[in-house]
């Protein structure tokens, strides 16, 4: 039984595909499927039942996997060690990122980064809030750009920048002619709004007590903040944009932008590790260069903001 082989039933659970589950550890899929068979045969057990839809796990090949990834975060634990000792940079760092903040903060920082440490292997991935903290727990990501939440005293938190949320208007709707929102206005609106999950949804409807918030999931399920814009551009109702999206708005896309009237609305942007976190020469690296990023005035949170 080696490392290498926990890390391959480890991709197979995860993906649930075996050609994905080999393009992602680097092999081709004889190769990976070859050695998951061979670990097999050592524990004389089958670990995943395998149909031309999908792939499972049996009973015990999820007690397994639940043991290899314990495993393989204590190896990682050990090289950790090492390369912070050395405050080195090399080595695999991967990032989770809320897909609200991903569009809007990666192309500020990530380019430049990659290109003034080549040696670093960095790796993003885009995901919720409860999916960042499944993957912290099991090693699978090394730290994540998140939202502030009252549920993460259990996680380090470093703060990164202060974000308001935004009121994206359609031309037609009672709205444009107004010059700042309030709560209050949206109750009569169409609102294009994230499912459920996604904590930039979440906080906009408890700070906005908005009832009908439902209203347009029974229209356009499983939307994006991008998609919902293109459908306030073509004359329907109001979604909502973080701060951070303006810099890549058109004249004509600024022109539909409304900001809340006080209190604004604004969300805490964090950087997201474990209390057992090492390598915090790497950590300070994305921190810097993050907040470099932004705005200064997104540095502070003032007086005219309310976090939600």
């Amino acid at each position: 039984m080696t490392l290498q082989q926990m890390e391959y039933i480890v991709a197979v659970y995860r993906l649930r595909h075996f050609a994905k589950a080999a393009e992602q550890c680097g092999v081709t899929q004889p190769t990976l499927s070859a050695m998951i068979q061979k670990l097999e045969t050592e524990l004389d057990v089958k670990l995943f039942e395998r149909s031309s839809q999908q792939v499972v796990p049996t009973p015990v090949g999820k007690l397994v996997v639940e043991q290899a990834w314990k495993v393989l975060a204590r190896a990682k634990k050990i090289k950790d060690i090492v390369s912070e000792e050395r405050q080195s940079l090399v080595g695999t760092f991967r990032l989770g990122i809320l897909p609200t903040i991903a569009p809007y903060l990666l192309p500020r920082f990530f380019p430049k980064l990659v290109a003034a440490h080549p040696e670093m292997d960095i790796r993003v991935t885009e995901m919720k809030s409860a999916d960042i903290k499944r993957a912290l727990g099991r090693g699978e990501i090394d730290a994540a750009v998140v939202v502030s939440l009252d549920d993460m005293d259990a996680y380090d938190r470093q703060t990164l920048f202060y974000e308001q949320f935004l009121a994206y208007v359609s031309a037609t709707s009672t709205l444009s002619s107004c010059r700042h929102i309030k709560t209050a206005d949206l109750a009569s609106q169409f609102l294009w709004l994230l499912d459920e999950g996604h904590c930039f949804r979440d906080q906009l409807v408890k700070f906005c007590n908005l009832k009908s918030a439902c209203d347009s999931k029974s229209t356009y399920s499983l939307g994006s903040i991008e998609t919902f814009m293109r459908m306030v551009e073509a004359g329907q109702g109001v979604t909502f944009i973080p701060e951070l999206a303006l810099e890549q708005l058109t004249d004509g896309q600024r022109s539909l932008v409304r900001p809340f009237a006080i209190p604004i609305p604004t969300r805490e942007v964090v950087m997201l590790t474990n209390k057992n976190f090492i390598r915090h020469a790497v950590l300070r690296l994305f921190v810097d260069a993050i907040r470099d990023s932004v705005p200064a005035r997104m540095l502070k949170f003032n007086n005219t903001e309310q976090r939600v």
